[in-house]
């Protein structure tokens, strides 16, 4: 049996961690074999190129070096981990997949979405997830919900005028693939944002 592939996307600060962590805890409770994963990472070999492209002295990095190192960590990523997973019957939960590159570089580094999908399909074929989760937060309110910004994070630490442009990014995203992205208005609390998510999954049959 084919497990199923659940991705968890938004801004940085929207609270994607702590909802992969309940909703691990509420498949694990109803016996599911789960996969926890982020990308970039998730392989040894995905994590080395992580340290790259979080590397915040590497200022000058253009956005197709950074795309093409995305690309190659989530090669190692889906062979190495989710598909192995995914074919062993586990349900695989992802903090980030291809949604992030396409908002963060297709349309915030204004490299298109058109030219990532191409690069996707032809590097990680049939690998789009089953479902994904947009934790619907806002740039600004989600860095006040995390406190400020991480300080060794290159990308995070980009200006709020190109988190605003990730954000719409999304929402276009929301609605070209409206069937697979569940558009969640995380401004509850996390356990409301939660029930919402396992409700959304359960009416999908996804879980």
């Amino acid at each position: 049996m084919k497990g199923k592939f659940i991705t968890i996307e938004g801004c940085d600060g929207s609270g994607k961690s702590t909802q992969k962590r309940l909703l691990i805890e509420h498949l694990r409770s109803l016996n599911y074999d789960v996969v926890e994963t982020r990308e970039p990472g998730g392989t040894q070999e995905a994590e080395k190129i992580r340290e790259l492209i979080l590397d915040k002295s590497l200022t000058k990095m253009s956005g197709v070096t950074e795309l093409l190192l995305y690309t190659a960590s989530r090669v190692e990523h889906v062979n190495g981990l989710i598909i192995p997973s995914l074919k062993s019957g586990k349900h695989v939960i992802c903090d980030r997949f291809i949604d992030s590159t396409l908002a963060y570089q297709g349309y915030a580094r204004g490299l298109g979405i058109k030219y990532i999908q191409e690069i996707f399909e032809l590097t990680t074929p049939n690998c789009w997830p089953d479902v994904t989760i947009f934790l619907n937060v806002n740039p600004k309110e989600a860095f006040l919900r995390k406190g400020g910004r991480d300080e060794n994070d290159r990308v995070e630490n980009e200006s709020f005028e190109f988190h605003q442009k990730v954000y719409q990014g999304f929402l276009e995203l929301c609605n070209i693939y409206k069937d697979r992205i569940i558009n969640i208005e995380a401004d509850g609390s996390k356990y409301d944002t939660s029930k919402l998510i396992i409700q959304e999954l359960s009416d999908r049959k996804i879980i």
